[in-house]
């Protein structure tokens, strides 16, 4: 049903496409309350973490920003600002919530030191399409398998913890986190 794995050149052969719903950026607590508010009442949210890269032998950064998504909508947490409150701890320990992305050990492990929440409904896409066949497991090459298209990592490398997120920061974390919510239902 799935191609098993793709090469970079096969890759570039997929178009690029971004989100396109409305993104919201969580970066004051009192913002919190309807964001939790909202995405507690979800089945399956996209999820996805930004730390500004560390080119410092030895030196790794806290998490910047959390993203969780559903298909119209992404919340963008500026956790450099307002830290993992708690209300976004629960929302991340709800079982009734499937969290879904790819490659999310290392992401919640860095988000419990900030607060030290017992993660719940945690479902990693790259053990997912393994049940699929599928053997490419960055989240570009599993966007272009299970759903036809690829996504930029274009601001990947970019300062999570600037003062203000440029559009284009915005627009690569919002994609992230809603393509691993989109590929999970297409795989389901």
């Amino acid at each position: 049903m799935y191609k098993t794995k793709l090469d970079k050149e096969e890759l570039k052969k997929y178009s690029i496409k971004y989100f396109k719903g409305e993104i919201i950026v969580v970066d004051e607590y009192e913002q919190v309350f309807s964001a939790v508010d909202y995405l507690s009442s979800q089945k399956i949210l996209g999820f996805d973490t930004e730390t500004r890269p560390s080119f410092k032998k030895g030196r790794k950064n806290k998490v910047a920003l959390l993203q969780l998504a559903t298909a119209d909508k992404v919340f963008l947490f500026r956790i450099n600002k307002i830290g993992l409150p708690n209300e976004i701890a629960d929302l991340l320990s709800s079982k009734s919530i499937i969290k879904t992305g790819a490659a999310i050990h290392d992401d919640i492990k860095a988000l419990r030191q900030l607060n030290d929440f017992i993660p719940a409904s945690f479902i990693d896409l790259q053990n997912r399409v393994k049940k699929f066949g599928i053997e490419s497991f960055s989240l570009t090459k599993m966007s272009a398998i299970v759903l036809g298209f690829r996504i930029s990592k274009s601001q990947q490398l970019s300062n999570w913890e600037t003062k203000k997120l440029s559009n284009a920061q915005k627009t690569y974390a919002a994609t992230d986190a809603w393509v691993g919510h989109e590929i999970f239902l297409n795989l389901k």
